[in-house]
């Protein structure tokens, strides 16, 4: 079975293991190549929310009302992969790309 193509910024289902639960979340790693694993680093969404700076709440019509954790960020296998929803668009992106640079302690580079 051919594995999926995967794009950063895209929303996915996604099989992460957690007592066989299927979850959305958006991609954050560049696409792997042929000679690379078959990982992609994903930011799981919740519904579950606790209030904390590493929470990005965006509203998005294929969701239900909650927000992408960065404390939860994992590496996941394309074949985890089930079926993809859509994508983020640039300005949702940057604030996934803030909570994370906040959440490793990173800078971003000025746009």
């Amino acid at each position: 079975m051919p594995l999926p193509h995967i794009q950063r910024g895209e929303l996915w289902v996604v099989d992460l293991g957690y007592v066989g639960k299927l979850r959305p979340v958006v991609v954050i790693s560049v696409p792997f190549r042929e000679n690379e694993r078959t990982l992609c680093i994903v930011v799981p969404h919740t519904t579950t929310l606790r209030g904390t700076r590493f929470e990005v709440a965006l509203s998005l019509p294929m969701l239900e009302e909650g927000a992408f954790d960065v404390q939860q960020t994992a590496a996941v296998q394309a074949i985890k992969f089930e079926r993809r929803l859509g994508s983020l668009h640039t300005g949702q992106m940057a604030g996934i790309e803030k909570a994370l640079a906040e959440v490793l302690g990173l800078r971003l580079a000025a746009p």
